[in-house]
């Protein structure tokens, strides 16, 4: 399951590119939870799966709809509206697993402070995304807007992770995932309509829909509700520092984004920076 994950989470960045010529990314993605409700809703009640027994998981759960969805997705695909490369948005927040490591170890929740491995870690982590961002900065992808939407997204995804992890109680992942896509529909729908660009009927529209509602919501966010629940918070983020490779590679194949000797040392460096960070946490919980 977890290198399922991987794969199928590695080409959200992918669709990103591949549906924004045709559409604004709150529309779409407005769009995209309401199909995805329409696929959850019958499926839950012919299982008749159990939903959240007291309001305040359904308000826990709606927290981490607006952030994980709304928050995270939205800066995503905005950042890469506003002309960021699929791998470098991927790159940006796969830091995530730095963010979660070092939140969990400085607030002492069974890791106890951060090492200097893990520190280490950090640092190299920024120095990789240094050596990728520095180079796209001077080939003008990235400008303030951008850059400020996926960092949005990177914090959105961390705190709904950990908020996830320590507000949400086990419950079936079908109406779990359709709670918080309702308050991911409640959040987006109305920005969406403060956007001016129409929405166009085109088969590259249609299919990044068609992948993002079947193969991204229903099998990847269900896939990392799954695992949040199974297992400690930095372990299952550490999945998310292979994403920005395999996306890289993807974005290469079909997009012809360059992969220069400067961007695939910053993505080592930063792949390694993760594992320093992340391993010693993981071996402790083990």
């Amino acid at each position: 399951m977890p290198w399922v994950f991987v794969l199928v989470w590695s080409t959200g960045f992918i669709v990103a590119r591949y549906g924004m010529p045709y559409a604004p990314p709150l529309g779409f993605l407005a769009l995209r939870y309401a199909f995805s409700i329409a696929c959850f809703l019958p499926w839950v009640l012919l299982a008749r799966a159990p939903w959240p027994r007291s309001p305040s998981q359904w308000g826990h759960l709606a927290v981490t709809g607006a952030l994980m969805q709304a928050g995270y997705l939205g800066g995503v695909w905005a950042a890469v509206k506003a002309g960021m490369g699929a791998g470098t948005i991927a790159l940006i927040v796969g830091l995530q697993p730095v963010l979660t490591a070092l939140w969990l170890a400085s607030r002492g929740d069974g890791q106890g402070r951060a090492s200097s491995r893990q520190w280490l870690g950090l640092a190299l982590g920024f120095a990789g995304l240094a050596l990728v961002v520095g180079r796209k900065l001077g080939q003008g992808e990235l400008n303030a807007l951008n850059l400020g939407l996926a960092l949005f997204a990177l914090l959105s995804m961390t705190a709904g992770t950990l908020y996830q992890k320590r507000h949400v109680q086990p419950c079936d992942v079908r109406t779990a995932m359709t709670v918080q896509l309702l308050a991911a529909l409640l959040v987006s729908a109305p920005l969406a309509w403060l956007e001016r660009e129409s929405i166009v009927l085109h088969p590259h529209f249609v299919g990044a829909m068609a992948w993002s509602v079947c193969g991204l919501t229903l099998g990847g966010s269900s896939l990392l509700y799954l695992l949040i629940q199974r297992g400690a918070a930095t372990s299952v983020t550490s999945l998310l520092y292979l994403v920005p490779p395999c996306t890289a590679v993807m974005a290469w194949l079909l997009f012809g984004e360059t992969l220069g000797w400067m961007a695939l040392a910053g993505m080592a460096l930063t792949a390694v920076g993760v594992w320093l960070v992340v391993k010693p946490a993981s071996a402790r919980a083990a």
